[in-house]
């Protein structure tokens, strides 16, 4: 019995560490990505310690003399299909464990190249310096700060998080975040942390609401968004802001809003735009995608869009960065996992090549194992490299 459920126990530990290696299908809760591949390195040793256990069994039942027995045992309780058990065991939970150790080994290694780009790119870093490290993944998230809600034009709320450790008498810049959430849910409360941890480096930040579908359909959000950035600039004395210094943040659907405000607003004040694992193009999302998939996404941008593209083609363009951006945008940071099973990774690799193509300054980290919100975990493999890339960007764009 024992045997059994170690090859049980291991066998769900490879199911999830195959997430860091292919997309979650669709039948599954797609945050079972962000659990594997951020927090997978916390399982990883328990793999292990099965895997040592089996190992055990399989030398003990191969090695062991039965000189006591004076029948043979029942077939199930065979010396050889005891060894067979414990043989399976031991390969399932080490290759569970390999892949649940991936992204913390990968992220080590794409470390340097992520500081080289952001050295070549941005003059913000240096090949030498600490992008990931082992020890980090048992940090500790960063102490709260206090957090006042506002209201923006529109009776939107805005959570706006005051630096701590700003220098007295000087305004700082400030990062405007825009949410995720399909378009039709989510709200400005999505990973605090982050926020607390850009405040600690001495950044205010603003995170804000705005209107959802289906009640409300593009460019509505695009307008929430710029109401929000003429409401803090006009605000920017009592929030200790400097009204000519915003970067804007999004995640998903947010990041999708963040980009075609930053590369249509022509507001030199908005010195940057970060987007975590954004559509790029709708109407290439819409015609590259089927209705059943995790999502639902046609579903999502026909009722965001207000139609297909057949029926609201000016909509789709108007939403897409990728048929927005010129020579004139903004530098932009683009973060996306590889194996991202809601907003498909090849709409950040379109993008960034058209960024080169018109000669803005850019940089892309694209993280092999990474699913969706992979942020969630500032230390997991992929928050780290993020904080390390948006530190940089910040500080290059910001200055």
């Amino acid at each position: 019995m024992v045997r059994w459920i170690l090859l049980l126990l291991a066998s769900g530990l490879l199911l999830l560490g195959g997430l860091n290696v292919f997309p979650v299908p669709t039948w599954a809760a797609w945050e079972l990505g962000i659990l594997a591949g951020e927090f997978g390195h916390l399982l990883a040793p328990v793999a292990i310690l099965i895997a040592a256990v089996a190992g055990w069994q399989c030398g003990a039942e191969r090695w062991r003399k039965d000189d006591t027995a004076m029948t043979p045992p029942p077939p199930r309780e065979r010396r050889g299909s005891r060894w067979w058990i414990a043989f399976t065991t031991l390969i399932v939970a080490a290759v569970a464990a390999a892949f649940l150790f991936k992204p913390a080994l990968q992220a080590k290694g794409l470390g340097r190249a992520v500081a080289e780009q952001m050295a070549t790119r941005f003059g913000a870093a240096t090949s030498d310096e600490a992008v990931f490290s082992f020890a980090a993944l048992a940090g500790r998230n960063p102490s709260p700060v206090p957090v006042e809600t506002l209201l923006a034009p529109g009776e939107l709320p805005l959570d706006f998080y005051r630096p701590i450790e700003a220098p007295a008498a000087r305004a700082v810049p400030c990062v405007i975040v825009v949410h995720g959430g399909g378009w039709d849910s989510g709200d400005r409360k999505q990973l605090p942390m982050f926020n607390h941890w850009l405040a600690r480096r001495g950044y205010a930040v603003a995170a804000i609401s705005y209107r959802l579908a289906p009640q409300h359909r593009w460019p509505a959000q695009r307008e929430d968004v710029l109401a929000a950035i003429a409401f803090l600039k006009s605000r920017s004395r009592d929030l200790g802001i400097d009204s000519g210094r915003f970067v804007l943040l999004g995640r998903s659907a947010g990041g999708q809003i963040a980009q075609v405000v930053a590369y249509t607003a022509r507001d030199s004040a908005i010195r940057g735009l970060i987007a975590f694992y954004a559509p790029g193009d709708l109407y290439f999302g819409y015609v590259n995608t089927h209705e059943n998939d995790m999502l639902r996404s046609p579903s999502l941008m026909r009722q965001y869009l207000g139609g297909s593209p057949e029926t609201a083609r000016a909509a789709y363009d108007s939403a897409s960065a990728q048929h927005q951006v010129s020579r004139e945008a903004p530098p932009t940071l683009l973060l996306h996992g590889e194996i991202d099973p809601i907003v498909w990774h090849r709409h950040s690799v379109r993008l960034d090549a058209r960024l080169g193509e018109l000669g803005v300054p850019r940089a892309f980290v694209s993280l092999p194992w990474a699913t969706h919100v992979f942020d969630y975990n500032l230390h997991g493999p992929g928050g780290q490299l993020t904080m390390f890339a948006v530190e940089r960007f910040l500080k290059a764009v910001t200055k």
